[in-house]
């Protein structure tokens, strides 16, 4: 008679089964309450929002009303589904956002060609694009090559690190996308901490490098064209309502103060909330200096490298100056960086296998919910909503009533988008209180810049999330405090900052 051992060792010995499968145990099953909670409570707030009866229609200020169709109820019932699914990661984050495209064909919210034509739209590429970028970085041993010789300068105080970063990714925001600024310091980050921690696991540090550096990158793009698209679209917006000319060297006068004050402000900020627990690395900088020396000399890869993204951003930047590039795509000048490290063999197959798109998908989500808020006029509704609580208020109330709601907004939906809904309403209750027209248009630029509470918000948010330093929930709470912070500034600056630069902020009330 055989025994139950007996057979299991012939059975391995004739390879009937590998031993790995031989040993193989039962999945055990761990319920997870916390999870099956939150998928519920989307789900709930889904059905209740589209299956409720007709909402009031918004009354705009020129008495103009906004009803609020099915698709549009539709549209807010995915948004509050998404909202609580991406904060809490009940499942993988670009699983939310096929969730996105899903429920908007299912329900018949939009057509299924817009809903998911919208997941390929050219900002998705741009940061496709932009994560290559730090994906061939990496690869080369650039991304090596600039955190030695920052560290070697910057020393070995954690302090000193944090604001060496940080400085350095709002300088870089000035002349290039914020979004190519994070897909280029995300590489050389992932190189500090790994000098910082040998261990895989999130520490403090990690946390408010890399939060910290997708904060910064928004602070630092508010203050030129170049920093985002938001600026320039913004401008021109405004101009078409108000027939008034607003200058690259008159946005960034205003927006250096508080760009930079934000900056630093960030840089106390995580230095409180995310406190590293090394006050030093020991050696450090003898360290990054002979790492940097034993690099050797650089390789073509590199030097290719380096000519194509720099060709790349440039271009990019000067398609704000000169007349014969501005019909030039910005995506499309970014994806032949992707193109040419496949022609020159610096890239190959398994790199493409590589790039993380959960992160792709997340933003593809993102554009999806908010085309479909703006589509289907359910933004819109918001804003007339949200600003005619104010329309009795301050000026400074109303001014910083009309920021938050783009704050907000800007979490969820395209900044641009955020402007555009609310800037008109704004404009039109603005004189009736005393509100100049300007203030209101800075004051929303300012907060458009800093999404800081969902990775949504911005292409910095989720090139950071990658890092898997922390989740969803974490960036979140830290989100909070900081967007407080964020409103003091703004605050400050419509009290203070702007107008003892000379900026307009009252005018007499009912002008």
């Amino acid at each position: 008679m055989v025994t139950q051992m007996s057979l299991t060792k012939d059975i391995v010995e004739n390879k009937i089964l590998k031993p790995a499968e031989s040993v193989a145990r039962p999945r055990i099953f761990l319920f997870d309450w916390k999870r099956v909670f939150f998928i519920l409570l989307g789900l709930g707030v889904f059905t209740g929002i589209y299956f409720s009866p007709p909402w009031a229609a918004a009354i705009d200020p020129l008495g103009v009303s906004f009803e609020l169709s099915r698709q549009a109820k539709g549209a807010l019932a995915v948004f509050g589904l998404a909202a609580i699914w991406w904060v809490f990661e009940v499942v993988p984050i670009g699983v939310t956002s096929l969730a996105i495209g899903t429920l908007q064909a299912l329900f018949l919210i939009r057509d299924p060609k817009v809903a998911f034509k919208d997941f390929m739209d050219p900002s998705v590429l741009f940061i496709f694009g932009s994560l290559v970028i730090g994906m061939v970085f990496t690869k080369t041993g650039l991304t090596k090559r600039l955190a030695y010789k920052m560290l070697s300068i910057i020393g070995e105080r954690t302090s000193m690190i944090y604001l060496g970063c940080f400085v350095m990714t709002a300088l870089l925001t000035h002349l290039m996308a914020h979004t190519a600024v994070a897909a280029t310091m995300f590489p050389l980050l992932m190189a500090i901490h790994a000098l910082y921690s040998e261990d895989e696991e999130p520490t403090r540090f990690g946390r408010g490098l890399f939060i910290g550096m997708a904060y910064v990158a928004g602070a630092g793009s508010i203050i030129t064209l170049l920093g985002a698209a938001r600026g320039a679209v913004a401008l021109g917006f405004y101009k078409d309502i108000m027939h008034v000319d607003i200058s690259f060297f008159q946005l960034t006068l205003y927006m250096f103060p508080i760009g930079w004050l934000m900056v630093f402000m960030l840089w106390a900020f995580f230095m409180l909330v995310c406190k590293p627990e090394k006050a030093r690395i020991e050696g450090l900088k003898e360290r990054a200096k002979s790492m940097y020396e034993g690099l050797g000399r650089w390789s073509t890869d590199e030097i290719l490298v380096v000519l194509i993204v720099f060709s790349v951003i440039l271009i990019i930047a000067l398609k704000n100056f000169v007349p014969a590039l501005e019909g030039l795509d910005k995506t499309g000048i970014l994806l032949v960086s992707t193109i040419s490290f496949f022609i020159l063999n610096i890239l190959n197959i398994k790199d493409l296998e590589e790039i993380p798109w959960n992160i792709i998908l997340l933003f593809s989500g993102a554009m999806s919910i908010g085309f479909c808020l703006w589509d289907t006029g359910a933004a819109k509704w918001l804003a007339i909503n949200w600003l005619q609580l104010f329309k009795d208020s301050s000026g400074v109330v109303f001014i910083l009533g009309m920021a938050f709601f783009v704050m907000i907004m800007t979490n969820f939906i395209m900044n641009v988008a955020a402007i555009a809904i609310s800037l008109p309403v704004a404009l039109v209750i603005a004189p009736y209180l005393g509100v100049a027209g300007e203030v209101i248009l800075f004051a929303s630029l300012l907060t458009a810049g800093m999404p800081f509470l969902l990775l949504v918000g911005a292409a910095p948010n989720a090139i950071a999330y990658s890092s898997k330093q922390f989740t969803p929930g974490q960036f979140f709470l830290y989100g909070i405090p900081a967007s407080i912070l964020l409103m003091f500034v703004v605050w400050l600056a419509i009290t203070v900052i702007w107008p003892l630069m000379g900026m307009t902020v009252t005018i007499p009330a009912g002008g």
